[in-house]
């Protein structure tokens, strides 16, 4: 019974986690650099181009003392943004207020040590097709 339990609890550990129904998180099994390496090369590799980096984890660490706080929330966090004109087009073209979806991002965060992949979660409708594309994004960083 001991070893189902594991076996089960390892199982899902590898599937991916929805927090409080706002992002998709995958955990990464390297460092914080590894996982950011991967996530941009899968991204430039599907043909697309990053904006902007934002290095959420930075700002938040540099400006802690600022608002009043000593908490640490990340290790180190960065947000890759990045649009898909075809995907976008499409997505507006069905709505135009997808527009407020735009750009689409993938975060790597480290916690504790922890490292995670993640996106956050789209509404239903012509949004899971945005979803589709952050998740094979994705997954192609986890091979």
């Amino acid at each position: 019974m001991k070893r189902l339990s594991v076996a089960a609890l390892f199982a899902l550990a590898s599937l991916p986690a929805q927090a409080n129904d706002q992002a998709v998180t995958y955990p990464y099994p390297g460092s914080f650099d590894d996982a950011a390496f991967v996530v941009e090369s899968a991204i430039i590799g599907r043909g697309l181009v990053i904006d902007h980096v934002s290095h959420t984890g930075e700002m938040l660490a540099r400006t802690a003392a600022d608002v009043g706080s000593d908490k640490v929330l990340f290790d180190e966090a960065d947000i890759f943004l990045f649009c898909s004109a075809q995907l976008s087009r499409k997505v507006m073209e069905a709505d135009p207020m997808n527009i407020a979806h735009c750009p689409y991002g993938i975060f790597v965060a480290e916690r504790e040590g922890a490292v995670m992949i993640g996106y956050r979660v789209y509404p239903e409708g012509p949004m899971q097709q945005v979803q589709a594309l952050l998740d094979e994004i994705v997954q192609d960083a986890l091979k």
